[in-house]
């Protein structure tokens, strides 16, 4: 048994844990560890790419579903499909990356922000009932990019406006902490956490500067494995509130609370933003 899975919460009452993401890096990592390590629990994976996400499932046992987050009808559609579980006791937001752009989606959102944020959101939006029902855990899949590379526009989170890469990056995961808090507001328990520094080709569909450099076969001597982000995204799906972390809060990779942007704190701008998205998308809180 590795070390990461050792230090995973072990109480015994099974839990039904749904990760997006999870057809490699961090989301399949954290699939390996649970099934590892808690085998009580029903693993539910979500990928994009039907054939890894398949084998993933296969490997731990675990039901799957596929869904490609460009498209907020295939993200409709798999809401649908997870409300038919009698029980989710945990969700973790994981499915994101950085892309090259702008580029605007059919839904009319940029789709840095969509697939970071746009589509939890939504997710987590149609899936409230049953996640209440549950009393489950919310958890985001964040980065300290909130800090490196985000310059946050309330009025612009798409970045449709001077974008880059790294600027749309950072600012989805920005944005992933503010849903963290707004979620908290709204009674249901939340919590963001920053992987680590890894190597898991979260910026394989981006020709940016710092893809470029995470490619490299230097950086990826230096660069963490994706078992330390999963280990940390497993420790929070199988956590309890109050005493393995607090709710609407957001840790970095040693699980001590996060370097963020003053504004990611501010619960104001989390109500602006997705109160104004819930909107656009007739979902409400």
């Amino acid at each position: 048994m590795s070390r990461a899975s050792k230090n995973l919460p072990s109480d015994h009452d099974p839990r039904t844990i749904v990760i997006t993401g999870a057809s490699s890096g961090v989301g399949a990592a954290a699939a390996r560890i649970l099934h590892q390590r808690r085998p009580q629990d029903s693993l539910v994976l979500v990928g994009r790419n039907p054939e890894k996400t398949q084998a993933v499932a296969e490997e731990v046992g675990a039901a799957f579903h596929v869904a490609n987050y460009e498209s907020l009808g295939q993200v409709r559609r798999l809401a649908e499909e997870l409300s038919q579980y009698p029980q989710i006791d945990a969700l973790g937001n994981n499915a994101g990356g950085m892309f090259d752009g702008p580029f605007t989606t059919a839904d009319g959102f940029e789709r840095t922000w969509q697939i970071n944020v746009v589509a939890p959101f939504l997710l987590t939006s149609l899936l409230r009932d049953t996640l209440r029902a549950s009393d489950a855990t919310v958890v985001q899949t964040a980065s300290l990019a909130n800090v490196l590379y985000s310059a946050f526009d309330p009025g612009d989170p798409n970045t449709f406006e001077k974008f880059t890469a790294e600027r749309a990056y950072g600012n989805a995961k920005l944005g992933d902490i503010l849903l963290t808090r707004y979620l908290d507001s709204h009674g249901l328990t939340s919590v963001a956490f920053h992987p680590g520094v890894l190597n898991t080709g979260f910026g394989q569909n981006s020709t940016s500067r710092t893809s470029k450099l995470y490619s490299t076969t230097a950086a990826k001597h230096f660069l963490g494995k994706a078992d330390k982000g999963g280990e940390n995204l497993a420790y929070f799906l199988s956590g309890t509130p109050g005493i393995h972390f607090n709710s609407g809060e957001y840790y970095n990779n040693k699980r001590k609370p996060g370097l963020q942007r003053p504004i990611a704190k501010k619960l104001s701008v989390a109500r602006r933003v997705f109160d104004d998205l819930g909107r656009q998308l007739n979902v409400e809180w």
